[in-house]
């Protein structure tokens, strides 16, 4: 301790025997001044953001044959000496007002000139005023020392990074680049996360995405990293339909849709296994669903013909892991017709109740074989319920269309049974 004591006497000792030692001119002309040399005003602290030029000022009155000094108090450093630049600092310059005003200009600022700036007269006992420098630094993110773009496996946890430099110590604060929220955890989600670190344990495909690392400090501009986060996935899919009627010479559109990260490979297949191609047979779709991971692929079939019916299958592969899955497309007339001799079998045997008994059953066996999905009868089943129902003039039906024909051919079969 006394050693540090006796180093700050030494230090300033020989401060004030450089002033008394550089200049032994006097820098005063004119009228030799009555009374001691006094400070008519207190240095101004200023703040100024770094990369700007500064201009500090020093008022006396009375200065006579005495000379001015600036001083960097922090770094013991002389910086100017009356008219004379000391320091070896290009960016530092000196000058004054007819000896009554002394400024120290200070050009493109930099963060190691903050700090606290000593004015000082070399009388016997020196008199000495202070102001402070404040440098302000804009936020500065750390790449190096920062999170970059991350992928990782569902169910695992994930941390991210942000480190960011400036003056004042700047705020690190994360959102997610889509305005969604951030799930910490299972029970926790939050729209603004502020830290240097973003933890999030058991991840899924629903926080995959952009986030955002945002650095602010009050100095303008604040600055951001934007970091991805993927989350990879085997591939799982679901079937709207996976019963579909058609009649022969309609035009057909089976659907399937999946979800995957990476982005899988999507195809349809027949009952041989074989990969289904396009052709003039067969137009296949693929569109991307939002989110990315869901697509929604679909297969059109034109000009139905017996060897159509059968089993379809479509396939998802992805480095995770793959799956199938499966749809019947069968022609609901042949369907129709089997059932309809046990129908008649059942309804009219001969018992009062046979139609409430047996013809009930059967007419429920059909309904589920046919489709448990499909027992909503359209509103306009009722006009269009006449025979010889036409076909569409595209030609046309899709999974989503073919319950309103299948229920319009058993209530015609039905009619025809009573009548």
């Amino acid at each position: 301790m006394w050693t540090k004591l006796v180093h700050l006497d030494l230090i300033r000792a020989t401060i004030l025997l450089l002033i008394h030692l550089i200049v032994s001119h006097p820098v005063y002309a004119g009228d030799t001044p009555t009374g001691d040399p006094e400070f008519t005003d207190v240095i101004q602290n200023v703040t100024v953001p770094a990369g700007r030029n500064v201009k500090l000022s020093c008022s006396v009155n009375n200065l006579g044959n005495f000379k001015v000094a600036w001083m960097h108090f922090e770094q013991s450093a002389i910086l100017t000496v009356a008219n004379h630049v000391i320091t070896r600092n290009p960016r530092i310059s000196v000058s004054h007002d007819k000896h009554k005003t002394w400024f120290l200009h200070i050009s493109n600022i930099q963060e190691e000139d903050k700090g606290r700036y000593m004015c000082q007269i070399n009388t016997v006992t020196a008199k000495t005023t202070y102001g402070y420098l404040h440098v302000v630094v804009p936020p500065n993110i750390d790449d190096s020392l920062s999170s970059s773009d991350v992928i990782v496996r569902e169910g695992a946890n994930v941390t991210l990074s942000c480190h960011a430099s400036g003056s004042p110590p700047p705020v690190i604060k994360w959102k997610r680049d889509d305005v969604a929220k951030i799930n910490v955890n299972k029970t926790h989600a939050v729209s603004e996360f502020e830290g240097s670190t973003l933890e999030m344990t058991r991840i899924s495909r629903l926080d995959m995405g952009a986030y955002l690392c945002i650095a602010s400090n009050n100095v303008p501009p604040t600055v951001s990293k934007r970091i991805k986060v993927s989350v990879d996935f085997p591939p799982m899919l679901w079937i709207p339909h996976q019963l579909v009627g058609v009649p022969l010479g309609f035009n057909v559109t089976l659907e399937c849709h999946t979800e995957a990260h990476p982005t899988s490979l999507n195809y349809w297949t027949r009952d041989d296994g074989n990969m289904i191609h396009e052709s003039r047979k067969y137009v296949t779709e693929t569109s991307v669903g939002t989110p990315s991971y869901k697509v929604h692929m679909k297969i059109t079939i034109f000009n139905v013909v017996e060897k159509d019916f059968g089993t379809y299958k479509c396939v998802a592969k992805n480095p995770r892991g793959e799956t199938d899955g499966t749809i019947r497309l069968y022609n609901p007339t042949l369907d129709t017709a089997d059932k309809s001799s046990d129908l008649n079998n059942s309804i009219f045997d001969g018992s009062d109740n046979s139609l409430n008994s047996k013809g009930g059953k059967v007419i429920d066996n059909i309904l589920n074989e046919l489709d448990k999905s499909e027992r909503k009868i359209s509103n306009d089943v009722k006009s269009n319920f006449i025979p010889g129902w036409n076909k569409p003039k595209n030609g046309s039906i899709s999974s989503n269309q073919h319950s309103v024909l299948l229920s319009t051919l058993l209530l015609w079969l039905l009619y025809s049974l009573y009548t």
